[in-house]
């Protein structure tokens, strides 16, 4: 199970999600963080652990996601 993600950062993705654009900035680094919809989106898990990322553990863990 992933860690709760802060409000400030939730609230972020949500506002991202909601008007279809790909990611937002993270408000404590200012990198760019790309949303659930966007990896999803993709079709496959890269397996370099994004934040969002909306694969199931099995699929992350095949794909080399670091633990």
């Amino acid at each position: 199970m992933q860690n709760p993600l802060p409000d400030r950062i939730r609230r972020a993705h949500d506002a991202a999600v909601a008007t279809d654009r790909a990611g937002y900035l993270d408000p404590d680094t200012g990198l760019f963080v790309m949303t659930a919809r966007t990896l999803s989106d993709r079709g496959y898990c890269c397996g370099n652990g994004c934040r969002h990322c909306p694969w199931p553990p099995d699929v992350q863990a095949a794909a080399g996601r670091p633990r």
